[in-house]
């Protein structure tokens, strides 16, 4: 996840109970991996929270749909460090820009824990 940030993950649709596909951005701190977005309400996080368990979907240099379990992140002082260290190691210039106190705000946070 150092160079291939873009990911799928499949949730559990939290009132239809359907798989969803989606894209999106992991980040990976140290040991740990994590999902976020900009500000705003969002369903892959509705059903995460709902359903934890997700399927992680490796798809640029490594292949492989990993089973996963989220955590949501909602401690602002934990949330302000993972951000501010994802925003000082993004090579996305929109997430580079964005304030930080805006993004602990109002941004979905999850870890995404695979088994052992």
């Amino acid at each position: 996840l150092t160079t291939d940030m873009v990911v799928d993950i499949t949730t559990t649709g939290r009132r239809s109970g359907a798989p969803r596909r989606i894209e999106i951005w992991a980040h990976r701190i140290g040991d740990r991996v994590f999902i976020t977005g900009s500000p705003g309400t969002r369903s892959w996080y509705a059903n995460l929270v709902a359903n934890p368990d997700l399927t992680f979907h490796l798809k640029q240099r490594a292949r492989a749909d990993l089973p996963a379990r989220a955590t949501p992140i909602t401690d602002d002082a934990e949330r302000r460090a993972i951000l501010s260290q994802i925003k000082a190691q993004s090579a996305f210039d929109q997430r580079r820009s964005m304030d930080v106190d805006q993004w602990v705000k109002g941004s979905c946070l999850v870890e995404v824990r695979f088994p052992e």
